[in-house]
């Protein structure tokens, strides 16, 4: 029957089928869970959940949450970075802006800095989206190490077979 001989309602979804090749979608109910086995840990009083996992384009998005105060990391992005706080507020010792719940922020590529969670923030919750790399460095650019979507994807899969949830459970942030 062609197209125009078809009778269609607003409500009615979408009526041919998805490309053969097309990639599952990704569905994250719990994006911040209660069950604390969700969390990544990443360093003393810092995990990450991750929500997509992306190898062929090399990028990967997650929440970040820190429960302490203090200097997280310094580092360096050759890609864009693009966040949100969902909780708490933080900020880059080389600026002069705060990032706080309800923030957007965009960190252009060629970025470094170095995050700091103020006093009084008892936890700090953001969500991430990292495209290439993060390198870690010193005050002076030197390298001290590196994050990616392999070596997140590792993490993950390594911390999620020790709570008893199987490596296997990565996957599903897996693109």
């Amino acid at each position: 029957m062609p197209v125009s001989d078809t009778v269609s309602t607003p409500l009615m979804p979408y009526q041919l089928p998805f490309p053969a090749d097309a990639l599952a979608e990704i569905v994250v109910p719990d994006a911040v869970p209660k069950d604390e086995r969700l969390w990544v840990p990443q360093a003393e009083n810092v995990w990450f959940r991750p929500l997509c996992l992306n190898r062929s384009q090399g990028y990967w998005m997650n929440f970040l949450r820190v429960r302490r105060s203090g200097i997280l990391s310094r580092h360096r992005h050759p890609n864009a970075v693009h966040g949100w706080v969902l909780k708490g507020r933080w900020h880059y010792l080389e600026h002069d802006w705060v990032a706080e719940e309800g923030s957007y922020i965009f960190e252009p590529p060629g970025e470094t800095h170095t995050l700091v969670v103020p006093e009084g923030v008892e936890e700090m919750i953001t969500y991430f989206q990292v495209n290439g790399i993060m390198s870690y460095v010193d005050p002076w650019g030197r390298p001290l190490g590196y994050e990616d979507v392999f070596t997140t994807i590792e993490m993950c899969r390594s911390h999620y077979a020790s709570v008893g949830l199987g490596a296997e459970f990565t996957n599903q942030f897996i693109r």
